[in-house]
Order: C-alpha cells, then structure tokens, then sequence
C-alpha cells in the first residue's frame, strides 16, 4: 500500500489533536512546570512555582514579597522566554502570588511487595493450561502463566461468623 500525502512526525499529529481538543494550553502549562527551574535558572526556579495558564495568564506563585517584588521587573523578560518556549504568543501577562512552593523533588515510589509463591495443585495447574491454551500471542501467553502460576491457590481465610465466607 502506498501513501498519497508526505510523512507527517507523531508530534506534529499530536499537536494538532491537542489544539482540536483544547489541550493546547495544558500541555505548555505541564512542560514549563517540568522545564520550570531550566527555564527560568536556578535562584528563580526554586523561589517560584507556576500554578496553572488561565486565559493567557500565567499564575506564578513566589516565596515571599521581596520575591514577588523583584519578578514584577522581570515580568517583560520572562514572558519572553515563555513564549519562546512554548513557540507562540501563548502568555500575555503573568500573575503573581504570594504562597508555599510545593516540593518540586519527585517522592519515592512506596517499594512494590514481592509476590509469595504458592503450589498450585495439580488440577488447578490443569485449569491454568486450558484458560492458557485460548491465548494466542506466546508472549502474552508465557505471561499469563507466570503471573496465574504466582497467584495464591488459596482463597484467604475467614472468620467461621463472617457473612462472606462461601460454605
């Protein structure tokens, strides 16, 4: 099958779905909180935090007042360099606000407990094979019976009074 019409990159069909949907503006909004500390420099990017793009404004919480003060003169200049970023006249004013900068270091990701193994008896390994049997990619296959077979072949225990326990 030949195509009719030239290449056209991912980013670009992408860019043009998210100005369909109106996305536009978010999508700049969640690079430059990203790039925030590389866009703006580092003494600026750890006293500042960008809260959201609203009707061409940019909301920029900042430390304190003398914070606030000194970015008042450089609202010209970082409105420039915003812009350029984001490649469009997007940011016609920004607005600040005195506030808590929110930790712009990532959490640690709470640690994923391992899975116990459990024998499986023999007829439960007989019912993995069949449902296992059904699936046709290998790959999806082989992961289906690595993660069946890690499944616990016991139901937890209930209390003997608990109105969910099956007889």
């Amino acid at each position: 099958m030949v195509g009719s019409g030239p290449l056209v990159s991912f980013g670009t069909i992408l860019s043009s779905v998210a100005k369909q949907l109106g996305l536009e503006t978010r999508l700049v909004e969640v690079r430059i909180q990203q790039q925030w500390a590389a866009l703006v420099g580092e003494p600026i990017g750890s006293h500042t935090w960008p809260v959201q793009i609203r009707f061409h404004k940019l909301y920029l919480l900042v430390e304190n007042s003398v914070w606030l003060q000194q970015l008042t003169f450089l609202k010209p200049a970082l409105l420039a360099k915003l812009n350029a970023e984001a490649g469009s006249e997007l940011l016609t004013d920004i607005v600040l606000r005195v506030g808590e900068i929110p930790s712009q270091q990532p959490e640690p990701a709470p640690p994923t407990p391992t899975p116990q193994k459990t024998g499986a008896s023999d007829k439960e390994l007989a019912e993995f094979a069949a449902h296992a049997s059904a699936i046709q990619d290998a790959g999806i296959r082989q992961r289906f019976r690595e993660v069946i077979s890690n499944y616990p072949s016991q139901s937890p225990l209930l209390p003997e009074g608990d109105p969910s326990r099956v007889p």
